[in-house]
């Protein structure tokens, strides 16, 4: 049987700094206000305790704007972690801050030494872990992830999708472990096997980027359609105000790292 992918203990997370008013922005919806950002984690530390994990905090990073976003430089998984390299230029120090933390927390920590890859572009299925080419994901480091996931037990697909998406998990993430939430364009690509495909409604699709934890899905907040169709479907949703965090092209999945 398949390991769950949406059933977790722990998580790790960072706490915002000061310098993420200055984080990478694809679309420019102006700078984050520091203080409802910090809130808006805040109360996204409080909702994973609620739904069963224990959360470990890190502390914030001032030399790095982005290091909010701690599923970019590193993947975690029961049997170990891999640091990544991410592809955009001021976030390539991050898995060196990060790596002391997973050292104290796995038996096992694996290194990416060759392309670029962001956790945001992995998504694991109970089947697979998918790698999804982009900007920030490249050929090389998609590749050289495939062996390291090999290593620790687990079969890649390096997949493409369509222009335009920052990060697969921009564009869809799972619902349960049989249920997928994709955007249209990612549905109609095709690009990720063997599950229920639910389509983001119009107008919606940065709803895409949620997390189905232990039974729960957390979603931000402000997409009314796509938590109706969801709860249609008999699932129990918990929305997340995260204003802010969306200013710098980020989403639920991208603030914690989960096993």
């Amino acid at each position: 049987m398949p390991a769950s992918a949406t059933t977790f203990t722990h998580a790790i997370v960072r706490r915002p700094a000061a310098s993420a008013i200055h984080g990478l922005r694809s679309v420019d919806r102006g700078a984050p206000d520091i203080d409802a950002l910090r809130r808006e984690h805040a109360a996204y530390i409080d909702i994973l305790t609620r739904v069963g994990l224990t959360v470990d905090v890190l502390g914030p990073l001032e030399a790095f704007p982005d290091s909010v976003f701690v599923e970019d430089p590193a993947l975690v998984f029961p049997e170990g972690a891999i640091l990544l390299r991410p592809g955009a230029a001021s976030r390539l120090g991050e898995a060196a801050e990060i790596r002391s933390a997973l050292d104290d927390r796995f038996g096992r920590v694996l290194a990416l030494e060759e392309g670029f890859a962001d956790g945001g572009d992995v998504l694991r299925t109970p089947d697979a872990v998918y790698i999804g080419l982009s900007a920030r994901t490249d050929e090389v480091g998609a590749t050289a992830l495939s062996g390291l996931l090999a290593t620790l037990g687990y079969r890649a697909v390096i997949v493409r999708p369509p222009d335009g998406v920052l990060h697969l998990k921009t564009a869809c993430s799972l619902v349960d472990d049989r249920t997928l939430l994709a955007t249209r364009e990612i549905a109609d690509a095709g690009l990720i096997a063997d599950l229920d495909v639910v389509i983001v409604p119009d107008g919606e699709d940065l709803a895409a980027n949620l997390l189905g934890i232990n039974g729960v899905v957390l979603m931000a907040d402000g997409f009314p359609q796509t938590s109706a169709l969801l709860a249609a479907r008999g699932h129990e949703v918990r929305t997340l105000t995260v204003g802010e965090v969306m200013k710098l092209d980020a989403g639920l999945s991208c603030m914690s790292l989960r096993w």
